[in-house]
């Protein structure tokens, strides 16, 4: 425990004894979002990024430490555990290191190597290998061991067993195979080539090489799908010449009688065993190292696409292009109840189009709709077109295009059909794009976010890291904002650090059976949500219907009594919050001093000023304060477009050579990496997230193949 722990607080840069605290807290049952917000003083602020990677390090260290001890306990039962191999096993850092280590002594299918070795051969061979000076030649030796009865016809059947011998131990040598995933690492060369004539979108890698140590994570990952698709042939190269004789050196001495026997077996266990099995090991690191990339890429643009500000208090209408199905269309009214549902056939030809837009402008009249959203997939081009002239008849009304991404997947689940039984799929998905509009993260939990779509190659990432990575996320960002415990659906609430699937759906039947909850404690009357879970839950839980102010903000219930002694040294009280009269609160604060206030009130400095930002701003929601979403009331063709305009946009994804950004054309333009600014950077994420409004100019057009183009840095020159 306190070497894992001194590990941590060195590779994190904290403190040994904030991570010993964090460690205790995760053991004892608390969540990261509880740990992040409410025990501040335990940690010193970390936040709940590097809580995360905290715990994520702290499983690995542990698995480590197990595996070191099955390892030395399974080698010890073979009663050849020596003082240096248990010193190797201990020092080890990685499970690779141990593997190594363990390999000569794991059970091994029936080898060349130990068929040999059934034969009595392996004696002779570290007879050989050991090159004793004055020691017979390797052919007299070998004599001794021809045995007919064995299987051993001669003394060539005698060296060639012996060599195989060799030729396995030389591979299961943890140092030998280091040395050579070093120099593959740092010299090798991965080469791809065409498999056959076909053109593909993998035409990129059809004649490509390059050095193992400078391959991109969208690279690795394209070449794999490729390679798996039949499209490539990869092979990945070192110096052989340079590797053959360094394994040499490892293993023959020099001026040894023996020295051609053993080079010819290393050159064996090189050509047969090692490099093959490192090629494997190496080609396997960079896959992890890729889809570890493009993991934290898709948790990195889940972020802000979940925390998008919401467009709240107006009625909305979510419109779900399609052809042969039509569009269907659904009216919410602010707080998401469909009030009107229809289905319109603009794709149709134009008489259809026009009887699309008189009865969608007659819905937007009925109810007052202020807000059209429209699905990206299929058909939208033509929607789109059509809202443009639909607005036309409709003053004062907007629309925006918003990912439908995963809108299917939902609307075909259990869950939609449990919220709207009376509508069928693709009604249900219309007001799930409207709902996103409305309040992006409430809508979008309900969906896997593996299907939400702001990642690179997510199907061949490992699923469940990528689904743990993924959930984190949205776990984080549900925490971040706070959920109405009266308005919540079950899948919103099991987001909620402490609670579950199982707690969620109680705590909505409760409500749905005893009406809304009037207190944040009431919720503990809700099967299934006990004080640990509570605990967990409560400071994340919003009751604005609450007569105690302090219900609908983010002070936990075991701070209310702090947060009052706070309010009474300043010479305030809770009816002043309610009412929003403590604007000086922090200039009183400032006179009597923050630190004697917290000790006054039993807190520490950070808990105090996290209560004092909360008290200010009584149910604040943290995503209002970023830039609204930008609508549109007409729209561009990708014709209209022409190298050196100047447009705003809102980028949709962002991955390793740039960002998609969406220009009101339909189809997303490219800004690349190197388009984005004037200064170095590593990742396009360093300037742009998902979500922003940004200025590009248009470089290039190609209509045929719907490329766009795009520079964000020429945009600052022209500004």
């Amino acid at each position: 425990m306190e070497q894992i722990s001194s590990l941590l607080a060195k590779e994190l840069g904290v403190s040994l004894q904030a991570v010993q605290n964090v460690i205790t807290l995760l053991d004892d049952g608390n969540t990261i979002p509880f740990i992040a917000r409410y025990r501040k003083e335990a940690h010193g602020a970390m936040d709940d990024q590097l809580l995360r990677k905290l715990e994520e390090r702290l499983g690995y260290l542990r698995n480590l430490q197990t595996r070191r001890e099955e390892v030395q306990a399974a080698i010890d039962a073979q009663g050849k555990l020596t003082q240096e191999i248990q010193k190797a096993i201990e020092s080890a850092s990685t499970l690779a290191e141990i593997e190594d280590i363990y390999r000569p002594f794991r059970p091994k299918r029936r080898t060349r190597a130990t068929i040999a070795k059934e034969k009595g051969l392996e004696p002779l061979a570290l007879e050989i290998l050991a090159q004793k000076k004055n020691a017979p030649s390797i052919e007299e030796l070998a004599l001794a061991y021809v045995d007919e009865q064995k299987g051993v016809q001669s003394v060539e059947d005698a060296l060639a067993g012996a060599s195989d011998i060799l030729a396995e131990r030389f591979s299961d040598d943890a140092e030998l195979r280091k040395k050579l995933r070093t120099l593959y690492t740092n010299r090798g060369q991965l080469q791809t080539k065409a498999a056959g004539e076909e053109d593909s979108v993998y035409s990129l890698y059809y004649n490509f090489s390059q050095p193992v140590s400078r391959l991109q994570g969208h690279q690795i990952l394209a070449i794999n799908r490729g390679e798996k698709e039949g499209f490539l042939k990869v092979s990945l190269c070192a110096a052989r010449e340079e590797a053959v004789p360094m394994l040499a050196r490892s293993v023959i001495f020099p001026g040894s009688n023996a020295e051609r026997f053993l080079l010819s077996a290393v050159d064996d266990c090189y050509d047969r065993l090692l490099a093959p099995s490192v090629e494997n090991e190496i080609r396997a690191a960079l896959t992890d190292r890729a889809a570890e990339g493009a993991i934290s890429n898709f948790a990195l643009n889940l972020k802000p696409l979940l925390m998008q500000p919401p467009v709240k208090g107006c009625t909305t209408m979510g419109l779900d292009p399609g052809y042969r199905m039509g569009c269907k269309v659904a009216v919410v009214d602010a707080t998401g109840k469909v009030l009107d549902t229809a289905v319109v056939y603009p794709t149709y030809g134009e008489k259809q189009k026009q009887e699309a837009i008189e009865k969608l402008a007659g819905l937007i009249r009925k109810h007052n709709v202020k807000h059209i959203a429209i699905g990206n997939g299929t058909a939208s081009r033509e929607t789109e077109i059509m809202t443009a002239e639909l607005l036309k008849l409709c003053p004062g009304v907007s629309y925006m295009v918003v990912s439908e991404a995963g809108a299917s997947v939902y609307s075909a689940s259990k869950l939609a059909a449990e919220e709207f039984p009376q509508y069928d799929v693709n009604l249900r998905s219309a007001v799930s794009i409207a709902r996103r509009l409305q309040d992006p993260l409430a809508e979008l939990v309900k969906i896997d976010p593996k299907a939400i779509g702001v990642g690179q190659y997510q199907h061949d990432m490992p699923q469940k890291r990528l689904g743990e990575s993924l959930d984190a996320v949205v776990e984080d960002c549900v925490n971040a904002v706070g959920v109405d415990l009266n308005t919540a659906s079950a899948p919103l609430l099991q987001r909620v650090a402490g609670l579950t699937a199982a707690s969620a759906k109680a705590i909505v039947s409760y409500r749905e059976e005893n009406g809304a909850f009037t207190t944040r404690k009431q919720v503990m009357k809700a099967p299934k949500v006990g004080p640990k879970a509570f605990e967990q839950c409560a400071g994340f839980l919003r009751v604005p219907e609450s007569k105690n102010v302090l219900d609908n903000t983010g002070v936990h219930p075991e701070s209310y009594g702090a947060a009052e002694t706070l309010l009474s040294l300043c010479g305030y009280t809770l009816s002043d919050v309610k009412a929003g009269r403590i604007s000086e609160l922090p200039a009183r604060l400032q006179t009597y001093g923050q630190q004697k206030a917290a000790q006054a009130c039993g807190i520490g400095l950070p808990t105090l000023q996290d209560i004092v930002k909360e008290l200010l701003k009584p149910g604040r929601d943290p995503r209002e304060a970023l830039p609204a979403p930008i609508f549109r009331t007409d729209l561009l063709d990708i014709k209209d477009l022409k190298p050196g305009m100047e447009l705003t946009g809102t980028v949709r994804n962002v991955i390793d050579f740039g960002a998609f950004v969406d220009i009101g054309v339909h189809q997303d333009g490219l800004v690349h990496i190197s388009e984005i600014t004037d200064r170095f950077i590593r990742h396009p994420s360093e300037v742009v997230s998902v979500g922003d409004d940004v200025k590009v100019v248009v470089l290039s057009v190609d209509v045929q193949k719907k490329r766009i183009a795009l520079s964000m840095k020429q945009a600052g020159r022209q500004q």
